[in-house]
């Protein structure tokens, strides 16, 4: 596996002034950082990037803490892929700790549970896209009697994975891995999917990637006394 991947201003718009409009602009004071709202006792904040460097990694671009809220809404997902949130699991990241993954079928829409991870102690976390083999509704494999054939259905994705991999990678474990191992291991040295486009929706963060798969990024953070 490919391993180690390394891992503002508010924008004033203002009118076109007439002749005799005042050319003194009056003192404008910015309470919240680029791409970011204040509201409820939090700082609401799309300011996520992707380094040119690892084309494939969306971050925060200031490290999560302790008792943040990290918003993640997918919209669209192709059927082979993975949205995936990691943190750090060693020093100098060379091992990676699966948070949270969504799929096609689990995205949660505007299920706030699903799609809100609330973080337990500051760290480096980071998203990113991975493809995995297709599965049937019935792949699972087949055991043949003598003239009986019974089928084990398995499901469309896999739901189990190793805890802790290499960072940018996502392992399926369990029963429907070993029906997989050869497509596994084909797809193995495959690097996570780029990302097409990002931009920004007001405070939040809108990523797009090769092949038309989008997510929705944001980060709540609690204002002192909140």
């Amino acid at each position: 596996m490919k391993i180690l991947r390394t891992l503002s201003i508010l924008g004033l718009a203002f009118a076109g002034f007439s002749a005799s409009a005042q050319t003194t602009l009056p003192a404008v004071k910015v309470t919240a950082p680029a791409f970011s709202t204040q509201h409820g006792g939090y700082l609401i904040s799309g300011d996520f990037r992707v380094d040119p460097r690892m084309p494939s990694v969306v971050f925060p671009a200031q490290a999560l803490v302790q008792d943040d809220i990290l918003s993640i809404e997918p919209v669209h997902l192709q059927d082979d892929e993975y949205l995936v949130l990691q943190e750090c699991a060693s020093a100098g990241c060379h091992d990676a700790s699966l948070v949270r993954f969504w799929t096609a079928t689990n995205m949660g829409g505007d299920d706030t549970v699903r799609n809100r991870v609330r973080i337990t102690h500051e760290n480096k976390y980071f998203i990113f896209l991975a493809r995995l083999p297709e599965i049937s509704g019935k792949s699972c494999g087949m055991t043949t009697f003598i003239g009986y054939k019974e089928v084990v259905t398995c499901g469309s994705h896999f739901t189990s994975f190793e805890q802790i991999s290499p960072p940018l990678t996502l392992i399926p474990t369990g029963d429907l891995s070993m029906y997989q191992k050869d497509p596994l291991q084909k797809v193995a040295m495959n690097d996570p999917v780029k990302v097409a486009k990002e931009t920004h929706e007001g405070s939040t963060y809108v990523v797009t990637y090769v092949g038309g798969s989008v997510v929705r990024v944001r980060r709540m953070h609690g204002e002192k006394g909140n």
